[in-house]
């Protein structure tokens, strides 16, 4: 945890230096205090010495004065230094998640990464606002103060020896007993804001099937499984308040016995016995603030184990620069799928969801994928840009393996749509220019144009400035579809993808689409995939997956004579137009 610090302190190292400086010198103005009370005790109340009285006044007030101004600036820089701190930790962590592949985005699951962003750096944050502040004041506060009460009076100092070790013990125990405990919390923290997540995304699903009951019995589990979480932690640390404060009553107890019958006897100056006591309190006082600044440092620990694991993970997908630093092929758009196998759980023992599938796409070719649901066809072309990788054989681009391809390179050279339809908070105009930050104005509106989004977009009163409200839900399906299009073909890539993405609409908006591939990207393969005949019947090739590979492959006509799977799909679909 100690290196995560030091790793994420860059900016802020100084003002993490100045905080334990100054609380420690507030430390010191605090330990005099005591002792020049018993010099006014002592010395000058017996002796009547007014003026002596009120230099040692003086002298208090002085230092009251500047351990206040030590401690405000000790605050001032420790927060400086934490809060940035978790700026650059936050900041590394979501870098890293760019670099993740879909498989790592999986393992994780998008919850957790978001809980560890927040709620484990969070925790990280205040231990190190805690750790620049009481875990330096109160072991230099612990040793000064036990110095000096020997120096008072070793004998009387013997009462510490029994009580610190004895507090120490607790100490240990119960960190031991909530490491585990806050492990399983910050565990629980994820499945809380798992649920929140997959609510808050498919809220319309939920309120269309009227199961908002569900929901919230299904929130409830998950808050009440962390508020239980919490529980076992807080009562573990309630538990520990007890036995701390009898410890320090019965030391002063002890004291006042022991130190009473010593100034009795003549042995010892009642002054003294009352800097005594008010370090025995300090000493004991530190040990509680250790005790919880530790508790804090426990959940730092299972909040850095979290973080850690996100941040030494190294990404399933990274670059393979070109031996010898051999050009790359021209950008032209060919595509080629030799006897490639895929599966989800590359590692494990899953099924695979492709099976030696083998195709080629030439450059310029419209290509249309159909098939059943769950046969394959998404996690076929998102091995085109590499979101996840092969398990078996390669997939080619321009004759190349997407593998050795630099990941950046790959996919600036394909346009994508995916089958979920993204559309980010800001304008219609910045949405679009998602698809190449140099495009021109003109180039722009064409691309509207052949998405068939320019009319609904001018329909509004801000024309492309308009602004879209989070995922894009103030247009409709269709338009937000026409829109994701528009995005990918301004790219102008020599491949474009198109997972699904005219489901929303209709057949004559879907063919001057299409129509618009032919005049304006005339050079760009196109592969679609789609569920109605109407939308792949004009393809150069259709491919048809079944039972994770392909069972047919020609044109349209070609199938409707020979595949009897398409012939199916064409028969189901004319009947639903007749009807």
């Amino acid at each position: 945890m100690l290196s995560l610090f030091l790793t994420h302190l860059q900016g802020y190292k100084k003002a993490a230096v100045k905080s334990p400086i100054l609380i420690t010198l507030e430390v010191i103005c605090e330990l005099l205090l005591p002792l020049v009370m018993a010099e006014i005790v002592d010395v000058a109340i017996p002796s009547q010495d007014v003026g002596h009285i009120f230099r040692m006044g003086g002298l208090m007030l002085l230092l009251a004065l500047f351990a206040m101004a030590c401690g405000v600036a000790s605050a001032k820089y420790a927060t400086f230094a934490s809060q940035g701190f978790g700026a650059n930790l936050r900041q590394a962590l979501f870098n890293k998640v760019q670099e993740f592949s879909f498989a790592d985005i999986d393992r994780f699951s998008s919850a957790s990464l978001i809980t560890r962003m927040t709620n484990d750096v969070n925790a990280m944050t205040m231990m190190l606002s805690m750790g620049l502040r009481m875990l330096v004041r109160a072991p230099v506060m612990l040793i000064a103060a036990l110095c000096i009460s020997i120096s008072i009076n070793a004998r009387l100092a013997v009462v510490l020896a029994v009580v610190i070790p004895l507090m120490l013990l607790a100490i240990a125990i119960l960190m031991k007993v909530c490491t585990r405990l806050f492990e399983v919390m910050q565990q629980k923290i994820d499945g809380l804001n798992n649920t929140l997540q997959e609510n808050l995304v498919a809220i319309r699903v939920v309120k269309a099937f009227v199961r908002e009951d569900h929901e919230r019995k299904k929130f409830k589990t998950s808050n009440d499984e962390l508020m239980m979480a919490g529980l076992d932690v807080g009562m573990k640390i309630v538990a520990i308040m007890p036995i701390m404060m009898l410890a320090l009553n019965g030391a002063t107890v002890a004291v006042l016995y022991l130190g009473g019958k010593m100034v009795m006897a003549g042995g010892f100056l009642l002054g003294d016995l009352q800097a005594f006591i008010n370090y025995i309190f300090q000493i004991l006082m530190s040990v509680m603030m250790v005790a919880m600044a530790l508790l804090q440092l426990t959940r730092a620990q299972a909040c850095a184990r979290r973080i850690n694991e996100v941040l030494s993970t190294q990404p399933s997908i990274q670059d393979k620069p070109l031996d010898g630093g051999v050009p790359l092929p021209a950008p032209r758009g060919k595509v080629e799928f030799r006897d490639v196998s895929f599966k989800y759980a590359a590692t494990g023992t899953g099924d695979n969801v492709l099976s030696n599938i083998s195709f080629t796409v030439e450059p310029g070719q419209f290509v249309a994928i159909v098939g059943g649901t769950g046969t394959g066809k998404s996690s076929l072309v998102n091995l085109i840009p590499r979101f996840y990788d092969v398990t078996g054989g390669a997939v080619l681009v321009d004759g190349l393996d997407v593998r050795d391809y630099p990941v950046e390179t790959l996919r600036e050279r394909i346009g994508m749509v995916l089958q979920t339809n993204i559309l980010f908070t800001g304008t219609i105009r910045e949405n679009l220019m998602w698809g190449r930050e140099d495009a021109t104005e003109e180039e722009m509106i064409q691309a509207a144009k052949d998405a068939q989004a320019y009319d609904f977009i001018m329909s509004f009163p801000e024309g492309f400035d308009t602004v879209l409200t989070q995922g894009g839900t103030n247009v409709s399906g269709g338009q937000k579809q026409r829109l994701c299009i528009a995005r990918a073909m301004l790219r102008k890539p020599a491949i474009l993808i198109l997972d699904d993405s005219t489901s929303a609409v209709d057949s004559t908006t879907e063919a001057a689409i299409r129509q618009s591939f032919q005049t304006n990207l005339k050079d760009t393969t196109v592969i679609i995939i789609a569920q109605r005949i109407s939308s792949v019947q004009y393809a150069d090739e259709i491919l048809i997956l079944d039972d994770d590979h392909i069972v047919g492959q020609g044109t349209h006509e070609e199938l409707l004579a020979a595949s009897a799977i398409y012939q199916e799909i064409y028969q189901s679909q004319l009947e639903g137009v007749r009807e």
